[in-house]
């Protein structure tokens, strides 16, 4: 069983797959149906962050690719990256808050993954089964091709059973206080004029 949070993250991960495919254009404006001040926002945004990109990820292997329009990608490519870790903080930062009155027990142990991360596994994870199902019900591809596709689908679900029970234990682990969250930023220094030597030198310039 999973818990009332982990099924509704799975529905706005789908929610949002779905309505950027009602048009599948990267440039297309986000229309958040959550308010801004709920988690349910965060998981709406977050996965219309992940579907962008994997559309980026997919334009920016074409062999024909201008290269100065993949530079243009690239670099939006950056930005998306950057985008999607300060979503998983600002997550993290909610179940924080969300556990911060929990008694931890003495033997607590620390997860190696905070709930957020898991949250972004499991909104790729939701990309990939509906990418897959495209493929495995593709009409021109080959028998062979949407066999292959229908296997490789049947893993991505029960990977998503598990996933989605692995998370629910996670949660039910804080709650209770036999884990409990200790949060590292990413700290990413590629993006950081201070910290990339590139960039520092490009400042002075």
């Amino acid at each position: 069983m999973t818990s009332d949070l982990t099924t509704k993250a799975y529905q706005i991960f789908e929610q949002s797959i779905e309505d950027y495919h009602r048009f599948d254009r990267v440039d297309q404006p986000i229309s958040n149906p959550y308010s801004g001040s709920d988690i349910e926002h965060l998981f709406y945004l977050k996965n219309w962050i992940d579907t962008v990109q994997w559309h980026y990820e997919d334009i920016i292997r074409d062999p024909h690719i201008n290269p100065e329009d993949a530079l243009v990608l690239k670099r939006k490519i950056d930005a998306s990256n950057q985008h999607r870790t300060d979503l998983v903080e600002n997550l993290d930062a909610f179940f924080l808050n969300e556990y911060k009155d929990v008694e931890v027990m003495k033997d607590a142990q620390i997860n190696t993954e905070s709930p957020a991360w898991a949250f972004d596994r499991l909104s790729i994870l939701a990309l990939k089964i509906y990418h897959m199902q495209e493929e495995a019900n593709r009409p021109e591809a080959s028998e062979d091709h949407r066999q292959a596709c229908q296997k490789k689908l049947e893993v991505l679900l029960e990977q998503r059973t598990d996933l989605m029970s692995a998370i629910e234990q996670l949660l039910e682990d804080f709650k209770s206080g036999r884990k409990y969250m200790k949060v590292y930023k990413q700290m990413k220094m590629y993006n950081d004029d201070d910290l990339n030597p590139v960039l520092r030198e490009a400042k002075k310039a």
